[in-house]
């Protein structure tokens, strides 16, 4: 009899097979993981796995279900791919369980909904962009690293330093920008900033208080990048992107700022003909640098700003890479502006976590942070091929674009399609998606923005799955507006 354990190896039930309510003589003849995986995510939700509870052996289980061992390795790797558990060598697997709906006030949860930022889960598949892998944390090499950097770090590491970060920091970064991103600069001329949202807002600031008061935006673009600008006031004016990229002839503004190497929401890539005319143009290009390092099918493109340096203020973070929760990032800003964005910066915050910043750096330095990389890639492009499949075959009629790279695609809708009445419609099947439209400012082509990372391959295939009958329940089996 199996039976299921807390972290003090209490008992806390009969067989696990009642207790998840399933039963071998139930098991698909195919889709054996799925299934297995399926019934424990339904008892997290449930509670009547609770955080941690201590699976069995996978063994064990395996010979209480009379299922190969294989299948229930798999089905616990999936749970701890989704952050609903974690295995340790010598500890087992441990159910991590899912954040209380209960605990968030209405209030609090209205005021998040508006911001458009995550919710606690809710039941169904959310394929919000934005969300990178979380599970993917690489949570023993950065133990490894903290303990490295605290046995090294000196009393005035841990003191008031320069508020622009860490010179180790800046020293491993601008080596490793250089190495895949082609910039052209020195450490000096890293600002380390919370995140791209932070860098935007300390370059409007910066810009409005030198008398720019607009700014061109890709439409359809990031509405976060439109709210920063915004609320530093700085008004963005939509410049329309079609399949090369942002309409450059369409600029009246003397900034611009866009996503060049994957432009956010329709994964296009700035084409040559129109880097030379960004280029020309004469003006500050803003280059949110957001998710270069997840590319798939195509050579890296590299960063604008080591065409022109002193026009091109470029950031990234660590927020696609990492997590966004480390609220890590950088800015490399035209020399002339560097002395006001680090006085924005001091004013701000006087400076990022020393600890994180050296934490990071160790990373870069040791290799760590690359390899780390490589294997979140291998990991991305088979979500993404199991999306585009299940896609292929619930929605053939679709078309997908954006697919070479990033951590989102998108589907095309037929015009004259309302594309927040489909992903009302998904919602209402058990899929989050959103629509092309909230990501614009003028009237355009109808879309869903799908993102793929934070999903394992069964779950975006069951997705596409749905999707597709969404499709059949509002239209028919025809791609007919």
């Amino acid at each position: 009899m199996v039976r299921l354990k807390g972290q003090s190896g209490c008992s806390k039930g009969g067989p696990i097979s009642d207790f998840l309510q399933l039963r071998a003589d139930d098991a698909p003849a195919k889709g054996l993981t799925a299934w297995l995986t399926a019934g424990l995510r339904d008892a997290i939700a449930a509670r009547r796995l609770a955080s941690g509870t201590r699976l069995p052996a996978t063994r064990v289980l395996a010979a209480d279900l009379k299922i190969s061992r294989g299948v229930v390795v798999e089905a616990y790797q999936r749970l701890i791919d989704e952050g609903l558990a974690t295995g340790r060598t010598g500890s087992g697997t441990v159910i991590s369980g899912i954040s209380d709906k209960s605990g968030i006030s209405s209030d609090r949860r209205t005021a998040l909904s508006r911001l458009q930022l995550p919710l606690p889960p809710t039941e169904g598949i959310d394929l919000s962009p934005g969300v990178p892998d979380l599970s993917a944390f690489p949570r023993a090499q950065w133990l490894r690293a903290e303990k490295a950097v605290l046995d090294e770090i000196t009393s005035e590491d841990l003191g008031y330093g320069d508020p622009g970060g860490t010179p180790k920091l800046r020293e491993e970064l601008i080596g490793w920008l250089r190495r895949t991103r082609g910039v052209r600069a020195e450490a000096d001329d890293i600002i380390v900033v919370s995140g791209v949202a932070q860098a935007l807002a300390l370059l409007a600031r910066t810009l409005r208080a030198s008398g720019v008061t607009a700014a061109a935006v890709e439409d359809p673009g990031s509405r976060g990048a439109r709210d920063q600008m915004t609320h530093w006031g700085v008004r963005p004016e939509p410049v329309p992107v079609d399949e090369e990229g942002i309409q450059v002839d369409r600029i009246t503004q003397e900034v611009a700022v866009l996503t060049p190497a994957h432009q956010f929401p329709t994964g296009v890539v700035l084409s040559p003909a129109r880097r030379r005319a960004l280029l020309e143009w004469g003006g500050l290009i803003v280059e949110d640098d957001y998710d270069a390092e997840h590319r798939y099918d195509r050579a890296p493109v590299a960063a604008l700003q080591g065409s022109a340096p002193e026009r091109v203020a470029y950031a990234g973070s660590v927020s696609k890479s990492l997590a966004p929760g480390m609220r890590l990032g950088w800015m490399i800003a035209p020399r002339r502006l560097q002395p006001a964005l680090l006085e924005a910066k001091h004013d701000t915050d006087l400076g990022n976590p020393a600890l994180p910043q050296l934490v990071l750096a160790r990373l870069l330095a040791t290799g760590d942070y690359e390899r780390h990389l490589r294997m979140v890639r291998a990991r991305q492009r088979r979500r993404r091929d199991a999306l585009l499949a299940g896609l292929r075959q619930h929605l053939p009629q679709a078309r997908v674009t954006g697919v070479a790279a990033g951590l989102h695609l998108l589907i095309l809708l037929p015009p004259g399609t309302s594309d927040v009445a489909v992903a009302e419609r998904a919602a209402a099947n058990g899929v989050r998606v959103q629509p092309l439209s909230w990501h614009r400012m003028e009237p355009g082509p109808p879309g869903l923005v799908l993102g793929y990372a934070a999903n394992p391959p069964d779950r975006l295939a069951e997705a596409a799955q749905r999707l597709g009958s969404t499709w059949e329940q509002r239209l028919g089996s025809t791609w007919e507006p």
